[in-house]
């Protein structure tokens, strides 16, 4: 089984290529069950549309996560002055018959609170979750993004590909 990266190793000097330095006293960890009290849910408010969530749900829904293990990967920062959460993102691997049966890694929900960007702390989440796919032996990771976030992924290395399309089953 592969095991999520070592955040020691995404501490590059110059995390965003433009000069801006990455925070690194801001560590990144996996999601833990506790973090919906450090404002998890709360932040990921700031990406769309998601209302306050029970503890029993927060926990319930913890439980269906963790038991994919490596398959599905949420990570967080924490800002240590704080306690808050500031940043995360999450990974799925996707097992395909395509490609010998290979495996396709989909980054969701990256989000970076308003409070705490520039700081390169969204590079370092996402450099995270593409390194969990490699590792998980992935041979691409993939992500849908707005035009506006189009710099920011290219900055982490994506390139633009296909166009995505949705079907939405509830408003």
């Amino acid at each position: 089984m592969p095991t999520v990266p070592d955040p020691a190793s995404n501490k590059p000097s110059d995390a965003a290529g433009d000069g801006t330095q990455a925070d690194d006293s801001f560590p990144i960890r996996q999601l833990e069950i506790f973090d919906n009290a450090k404002g998890f849910v709360d932040l990921l408010g700031q990406l769309s549309s998601c209302p306050p969530i029970s503890d029993a749900y927060f926990c319930s829904r913890f439980a269906e996560l963790a038991a994919l293990g490596d398959d599905h990967v949420i990570c967080v920062i924490e800002d240590p002055n704080t306690g808050r959460i500031v940043a995360t993102g999450s990974v799925f691997v996707e097992k395909k018959f395509l490609h010998g049966c290979g495996k396709v890694g989909h980054i969701e929900d990256v989000v970076v609170d308003t409070t705490s960007r520039g700081r390169c702390l969204g590079q370092r989440v996402v450099r995270f979750l593409a390194e969990h796919a490699r590792a998980a032996g992935c041979y691409k990771v993939i992500l849908d993004c707005t035009a506006e976030l189009r710099g920011f992924y290219e900055k982490c290395g994506f390139v633009e590909k296909n166009v995505q399309m949705a079907m939405y089953f509830h408003d």
